[in-house]
């Protein structure tokens, strides 16, 4: 379990740091509005990754765990549909309202994505070298 979370806390601060790093690119090669949708879409989606991140550490602790009469499933699902209503309709402002170029705003959504991909090659790897010495 212990590993699970470093995974889970390097793929938290990963996030950070491509979110500044694709920020910085952006902001010096792309229009405005491209910026302004890898910014929003990073950090939407960084945010939306952490609340999740404590709503499961809350909700599966041994407190809440042995807690008769309240289903885990039910709480995290309720507030997953809650977090992704609110996401939704974010994202809908943000394109509709002419704010945000919809690209910059997809590049900046699937920095969660880049995130997980990057730190599973350093996992992979790690544990790779790992048995071959």
């Amino acid at each position: 379990m212990q590993d699970l979370t470093k995974v889970v806390d390097l793929v938290t601060k990963s996030n950070w740091l491509l979110l500044v790093v694709a920020g910085m690119v952006a902001v010096m090669t792309a229009p405005v509005a491209f910026y302004l949708g890898v910014m929003a879409g990073g950090l939407i989606v960084a945010v939306n990754f952490h609340l999740l991140k404590r709503t499961l550490k809350k909700s599966i602790c041994p407190e809440a765990v042995s807690e008769k009469g309240r289903s885990l499933v039910g709480h995290v699902l309720v507030k997953y549909y809650i977090r992704f209503g609110v996401t939704s309709i974010l994202i809908f402002l943000l394109i509709s309202n002419h704010i945000v170029h919809p690209l910059g705003l997809l590049a900046g959504l699937s920095v969660v994505v880049a995130s997980v991909f990057i730190v599973t090659l350093l996992v992979v790897t790690r544990l790779y070298f790992k048995e071959a010495v």
